[in-house]
């Protein structure tokens, strides 16, 4: 792998652009002082290439044209009115007390996922009252912790419940919210997807 080339978006404000970071020989650094209002972002760089502190969000889409995985630092970022496109998995939005440098920023309100694909992201810190979440196949578990021992009350699919909801206990304290995609958790856990349909409709505190 060859040297990478810096590309900074710092100390400024952009309105009604639309940005593309593409380019898989770049660095991508948005912040600190970034503020981005009405804006479309397309992703289509890995979430190595992505380096979020200190920016602000504002009504703008963002657009993954492919998967973004294991992506933690958008806790370093302010999000509200934001909508979100694509394939999103591990990933963590919201406000994470001492996740790394950066972490003051992070805050999450009236977001839009209803057009993203998410497994295994996590909403931190924040209400997730104000988001709306994608619909069936995906589902969101609301206060995984505080419900984690009404959730092991039942029998999940597979070996699901006891590696995914057992670890629930294991959770950051300010996780608010846990979104699974059941295809991808029944491959993973030696179930059917429907499986774990008839499970989800049992509970309240379970969006789908």
């Amino acid at each position: 792998m060859g040297w990478l080339e810096n590309v900074l978006l710092e100390n400024k404000e952009i309105e009604n652009e639309r940005l593309e970071l593409s380019d898989k020989n770049s660095l991508y650094f948005l912040g600190p002082n970034l503020s981005l209002r009405n804006c479309t972002v397309v992703l289509k760089v890995s979430a190595r290439n992505l380096i979020i502190i200190g920016a602000r969000f504002i009504d703008c889409t963002f657009e993954v044209k492919q998967e973004l995985k294991n992506h933690q630092q958008w806790v370093k970022a302010s999000l509200k009115r934001c909508r979100f496109k694509g394939r999103f998995s591990g990933c963590d939005f919201g406000h994470w007390p001492d996740y790394g440098t950066g972490w003051e920023y992070g805050a999450i309100e009236d977001c839009d996922f209803t057009e993203a694909r998410m497994d295994g992201c996590r909403i931190m810190g924040s209400d997730p009252a104000t988001l709306r979440f994608p619909k069936w196949p995906c589902f969101t578990l609301l206060d995984p912790i505080g419900r984690a021992r009404e959730l092991n009350s039942v029998q999940w699919p597979g070996r699901f419940g006891s590696v995914v909801i057992e670890d629930l206990y294991d959770q950051p304290p300010s996780t608010k919210a846990l979104t699974l995609f059941a295809p991808s958790e029944a491959q993973r856990y030696d179930a059917h997807p429907e499986e774990f349909r008839a499970i989800v409709e049992r509970f309240d505190c379970i969006l789908y």
